[in-house]
């Protein structure tokens, strides 16, 4: 996906009513949770140690390392359903029950479409991450105090991202036989935000029962019995013959 618009003016706002002020429509019935998608994954093993802060690394490092992994992960996910998300079918960026506003430094809401409020998202993100003053890559540069809290601005974008497309685009993506990496790059993104608390649970809190599923390691496949041996016949010389006289 094209980075198109850039968004460093605006922060977001979510709200529970229509644009209209109207009130939602009652959920829907959230595919993503049937048992035959939740267990196709990627990889079956604990994801806690992939983002447990390694003890020879900074913790800066280590975070500016994994946020820009999630990022370009995020953002090519996005692409792969792109052609789906277009202003006739997603007027607004919902994400289960919730809808996500835009405001500007002003505070005047501004409404946009779901492509819209992702390339703000990818365009601000993408800025932030080639930043050398906020994400330095050279030896010896200092990470700027205001670091974390500009991580936690990303990983909460990107969870809306996340949870569009398990709200909006999981249909397309199952089709495109693509499930199991999302759901993989959900349980990573949600392993590792809650490890460095990143992301407010109050945010993410729309998507928790996807999340304690895809969070909870998958059970080890069933050992496979060995095929029994049948009981060979016994030979004609081992049998007991009788001689008649």
């Amino acid at each position: 996906m094209g980075v198109l618009v850039c968004c460093d003016c605006f922060f977001y706002r979510k709200s529970k009513t229509k644009p209209n002020g109207k009130k939602p429509p009652a959920e829907e019935k959230k595919q993503y949770l049937e048992p035959e998608f939740t267990k196709i994954r990627v990889v079956d093993f604990d994801l806690k140690e992939l983002v447990v802060l390694p003890r020879e690394i900074d913790l800066n490092e280590w975070l500016a390392s994994n946020t820009t992994t999630f990022f370009n992960l995020i953002n090519l996910q996005y692409s792969t359903i792109s052609e789906f998300c277009t202003g006739d079918t997603c007027q607004a960026m919902t994400a289960c029950n919730t809808i996500y506003y835009w405001y500007d430094e002003k505070g005047k809401k501004t409404k946009c479409t779901a492509p819209q409020y992702v390339d703000f998202v990818m365009s601000l993100c993408q800025k932030l991450v080639t930043d050398e003053e906020i994400f330095p890559t050279k030896y010896g540069k200092e990470f700027p105090n205001s670091f974390e809290s500009l991580v936690k601005k990303i990983c909460r974008y990107l969870f809306h991202v996340l949870a569009h497309l398990y709200w909006a685009h999981f249909k397309e993506t199952v089709a495109l036989d693509l499930q199991g990496h999302l759901n993989t790059l959900y349980a990573h993104f949600i392993v590792f935000v809650r490890e460095f608390n990143l992301v407010d649970p109050k945010e993410t809190c729309i998507m928790d029962d996807l999340s304690e599923i895809l969070c909870t390691p998958a059970p080890p496949p069933a050992p496979t019995p060995a095929p029994s041996t049948p009981a060979s016949a016994p030979s004609p010389s081992s049998q007991n013959h009788v001689t008649e006289r």
